[in-house]
């Protein structure tokens, strides 16, 4: 099944909306996923200076990161799914209005608790944008180019979600090498741009009619045909896996650092931003190759990538641990694209949202537990021996994934 099989006929609303309307519509909402992704890594390059003001230690930046990831994934599970019912742009808003109030927060104040509420709301707006985004650049997608495959749309969406996490650390860490105020200006800057965001989204054309009769409300649940279960649930491990790289990679940055005596927030942040554009620049360059041979090219990469940032870590060596993040950027790229691709075409047109949700809330599991683990670890074994032990389980799952899609 392609996904210009499950195109729906055009809500009648919308009818009157040109393709020019939707292309135009459609870059709005790219700009919007790539600004609100971007947002919510800011704080990663700066957690050392965090450190410093507060006095706390490496495990409180465990919690802080997993507070937001509780955020994103409570978003996904309770109301990802909602635009599915309610309209893409009536869950897009709210997503903005959270992450505006997660920058006031943190331009204001920067103790340990502001900053913990603060990823609570980034997180929130991430979980309710993903699935939403992804949903509505594909919708936008097919009444700008009637016909289309959709591989167009997916590139741009997931090349908007990677990109903008690397983004939002290279950003955040060029303002904190050349400015006075490194815990206020980032904010400060991007709470005007998410400004701009919401306008754009109201800009935008809907592409949802909503039901004449509201749906019975429940949590999320996955909304695919029996018989592409299997298929959906190899997808969500696919790119649960490739998310816990970037996880994995985000943990382990400050660490390398650390050891290498490196402080520049601008280093760290350039750091962090190789495996995501890495995974975006992926996705634009192969985003002609099928699912299926993005995620059998994608799988063994990332087993490449994961050995590489493995002796990386045993040996101290910042060039290797930079190419192990670009090779497993590239790995986790089209791993997650071909997921992405995977899910949209098995999905019921009516529930494509709460099908993406369904993918993004395995997505964003397999980037927390990862981040956590590492940091409990951290309490009783030396880091590179939890990498050790994290690298060998991902080699398994990778090759159990390879075997799976490959016998597709």
């Amino acid at each position: 099944m392609t996904l210009a099989t499950v195109r729906t006929a055009l809500p009648a609303r919308a009818r009157t909306r040109t393709p020019f309307h939707h292309h135009v519509g459609f870059w709005l909402i790219a700009a919007v996923f790539t600004l609100t992704m971007a947002f919510s890594t800011l704080p990663a390059p700066l957690y050392p200076i965090y450190q410093r003001a507060d006095g706390f230690g490496p495990f409180v930046v465990t919690v802080v990161f997993v507070t937001y990831a509780i955020g994103v994934v409570a978003a996904l599970f309770l109301a990802g799914h909602l635009s599915d019912w309610f309209g893409r742009k009536t869950v897009l808003v709210p997503a903005l209005v959270l992450s505006i109030g997660s920058a006031l927060v943190f331009s204001q104040w920067a103790a340990l608790p502001a900053l913990l509420a603060a990823r609570l709301l980034s997180g929130l707006s991430v979980g309710l944008l993903t699935a939403t985004a992804t949903a509505h650049l594909d919708e936008l997608g097919s009444r700008a180019r009637p016909g289309s495959s959709g591989a167009r749309a997916a590139a741009v969406a997931t090349g908007a979600n990677l990109g903008g996490l690397g983004l939002g650390t290279l950003v955040s860490g060029v303002f904190a090498e050349h400015t006075g105020t490194p815990l206020h200006t980032p904010y400060l800057v991007f709470l005007g741009l998410l400004g701009l965001g919401t306008l754009a989204v109201f800009l935008a054309p809907e592409t949802v009619t909503r039901p004449e009769v509201r749906p019975r409300y429940r949590p999320q649940r996955v909304s695919v045909p029996d018989q592409a279960r299997p298929a959906f649930f190899a997808a969500a491990v696919a790119a649960a896996t490739a998310f816990s790289v970037f996880g994995l990679f985000t943990s382990l940055t400050p660490v390398v650092l650390r050891g290498l005596h490196v402080t520049s927030p601008a280093v760290a942040g350039a750091a962090t931003f190789v495996v995501f554009g890495s995974a975006a620049l992926a996705q634009i360059l192969l985003s002609r190759l099928s699912a299926r041979t993005q995620l059998l090219t994608g799988l063994p990469l990332l087993a490449a990538g994961m050995s590489l940032l493995t002796a990386a870590v045993w040996t101290s060596g910042l060039a290797l641990f930079l190419v192990g993040g670009a090779v497993s950027g590239v790995a986790a790229g089209l791993t997650f694209k071909g997921s992405v691709t995977t899910v949209v075409a098995l999905a019921v047109p009516e529930r494509r949202g709460e099908t993406l949700t369904g993918l993004f809330l395995a997505a964003y599991l397999g980037l927390s537990l990862p981040v956590l683990a590492l940091g409990l670890a951290g309490q009783n074994v030396p880091p590179r021996d939890a990498v050790l032990g994290f690298a060998g389980v991902l080699l398994v799952m990778t090759a159990l994934l390879a075997r799976r899609f490959a016998r597709r």
